[in-house]
């Protein structure tokens, strides 16, 4: 039997819809407040189970008779309110799957993040690199890096494992919330850019090489990049504005301007009570330069990543049929 943490989640839901469709069955798990995404209701192969990750007793009374466990759930924030409970999920949480996975024999892929990777010496970061505590990195970096700590520490007590460090994962389900904001923001005017970089990924390639690595039980003890490729911000808003039929951004948000709207940005959600649209964290990521290699996982499976430029096709196409935009 397959287990899915995080099942309702963009990346949860697509992984079980994608499992399911080779006709497997699946325990996916949720919270009692997720909504089950439409694509996945009715589905016979799926067991709903409503379970509290950081509740050690109920993640293990529904591992039992478990053979995999894909650990999906995250909390994912920038919000200076939210670092407790990313600590009790993202690290907590972790630990328990963890330690069941330990008791029960079970093979666990563990979906980390490129945030728990260290800066690397080199142009491009790799699964070589040694994460540094630094006290400007964000809560979020912190609690995942501590997270797939637990795998590690786990793995030294005989975890069968396998670690995956995806970049921004981006697909159409994702709609305009999480790493679909960009879309809303371009959609109502974003007239800048931060001058930053990051590493984007399809959503149909995370989730292939997902299953492809938990079904070779050779592999154990690695971790591998998922990222299909390095763009600047620029490019991207670019991109996409080209998409949507937008206005070109014109400012460039260097750390000054960034640091101003962070500000304004905090001081109106606590007048106004609303979260803030920019944080300090978020700020900060916007302009780090941040490039990642691949060439661990392509060397291991020779695996071809869906172009950029398809997936944001894709994306706005999607969001246009859907008028979401």
């Amino acid at each position: 039997m397959i287990l899915v943490t995080g099942a309702t989640g963009f990346l949860g839901s697509i992984l079980v819809r994608r499992i399911t469709d080779t006709n497997q069955q699946i325990i996916a798990i949720k919270r009692p407040s997720s909504k089950i995404p439409s694509f996945l209701e009715g589905n016979p192969l799926i067991t709903w189970v409503d379970v509290d990750i950081c509740d050690y007793f109920q993640v293990y009374d529904n591992l039992k008779n478990v053979k995999q466990v894909y650990h999906c759930a995250a909390k994912v924030s920038y919000d200076p309110n939210d670092s407790e409970e990313m600590h009790k999920v993202n690290v907590e949480g972790t630990e328990n799957i963890v330690n069941v996975c330990l008791k029960y024999d079970i093979r666990l892929l563990h979906v980390s993040s490129i945030a728990s990777l260290g800066k690397s010496k080199q142009a491009l970061i790799n699964e070589s690199d040694v994460w540094e505590y630094d006290s400007r990195l964000s809560n979020y970096s912190v609690s995942k890096y501590y997270g797939e700590m637990e795998v590690w520490r786990g793995i030294e007590e005989g975890l069968n494992a396998v670690i995956v460090n995806p970049s921004i994962i981006l697909g159409k389900d994702s709609g305009i919330e999480g790493s679909g904001q960009i879309f809303g923001l371009v959609n109502k005017g974003l007239g800048i850019y931060p001058t930053g970089s990051v590493g984007l990924v399809a959503v149909e390639d995370v989730t292939e090489l997902m299953i492809t690595l938990m079904n070779d039980d050779t592999i154990r003890s690695e971790r591998y990049i998922i990222n299909g490729e390095n763009v600047t911000n620029k490019e991207l808003v670019e991109k996409i504005s080209v998409l949507m039929g937008k206005k070109m951004p014109k400012i460039s948000a260097n750390r000054w301007l960034l640091g101003v709207l962070w500000r304004l940005s905090m001081w109106s959600s606590k007048i106004f009570r609303h979260k803030p649209f920019i944080t300090k964290d978020s700020a900060r990521a916007a302009i780090n330069k941040m490039a990642f290699s691949n060439k661990k996982i392509t060397q291991l499976t020779a695996h071809k990543f869906k172009p950029i430029d398809q997936v944001l096709e894709e994306i706005v196409k999607h969001l246009k049929s859907t008028q979401s935009i």
